[in-house]
């Protein structure tokens, strides 16, 4: 039998969350609120001149393990005087130690648009979405052709921007395909987590016409040149910036 992988064991925990969240919620009543929630313009954020950076905010990852210890609000209110464009708040809670609280900590002392960086499987989790953040995260390697666009469609109706994470050529066409107008392309594997930036320089050629989001691996101002180089309108910096979030002052102002 063939082995799981991590990101199998994260999508079978968000698909059980996903169950709990239907049975507990009114659907029609999340809509509502998700389409009356005050969106930030996160897509407008990304096109601004230079290389726009995404600065993470999260406790642990099954990658690095435990990080540190994050109040988000801080952090929040820290990245955005480091010059950073939007922030990505994890809010799966059993590999990442991340919450809804931390979510709406972190936007709620800041003006930067926000992405809730999660394992979305279901609708219901996009409208939750949409009740508190800007951005959601849709993983090419969760969907098939029409469950992708079909979440896409959902998420630009209920006035979210949805950023689509590929990794490799077939992903890439699925994201053209859904309509994707933000697409991330992540240098890690997420079935072994290995990472690899040419994964980035790689798959860049063939995305021309979306705005580009080099997400994973980008540890120094080198590496985020490297990948502007390459095409990347932004990158998303998470574990790095835990460690370091002076990375995101230098990673904004690179020349």
């Amino acid at each position: 039998m063939k082995r799981a992988t991590v990101l199998d064991e994260l999508a079978t925990a968000a698909i059980k969350r996903a169950q709990d969240l239907r049975t507990s919620t009114d659907l029609g009543n999340l809509y509502q609120r998700a389409l009356l929630f005050e969106k930030r313009d996160f897509a407008s954020a990304l096109s601004a001149s230079g290389l726009s950076v995404i600065s993470e905010i999260k406790r642990a990852s099954p990658s690095a393990g435990f990080i540190r210890e994050a109040d988000p609000a801080t952090w929040g209110e820290r990245y955005q005087l480091e010059g950073a464009s939007c922030l990505s708040v994890l809010t799966e809670p059993e590999r990442f130690e991340g919450s809804l609280e931390d979510l709406d900590a972190a936007r709620n002392t800041t003006i930067l648009p926000v992405l809730r960086k999660d394992f979305t499987v279901d609708e219901a989790q996009i409208l939750e979405t949409g009740t508190r953040a800007d951005a959601v995260l849709l993983i090419a390697a969760l969907f098939d052709a029409a469950a992708l666009a079909r979440y896409v469609s959902l998420a630009v109706e209920i006035g979210l921007t949805p950023l689509v994470e590929i990794h490799d050529e077939e992903e890439a066409n699925l994201a053209l395909e859904s309509g994707a107008r933000i697409i991330g392309v992540n240098n890690r594997d997420l079935r072994d987590f290995t990472v690899d930036l040419g994964t980035f320089e790689r798959l860049a050629p063939r995305l021309a016409g979306a705005t580009l989001v080099a997400e994973s691996g980008i540890k120094n101002p080198e590496d985020a040149r490297r990948l502007r180089d390459a095409g990347a309108d932004a990158v998303l910096v998470g574990e790095a910036a835990m460690r370091d979030p002076g990375l995101i002052a230098h990673l904004s102002s690179l020349p």
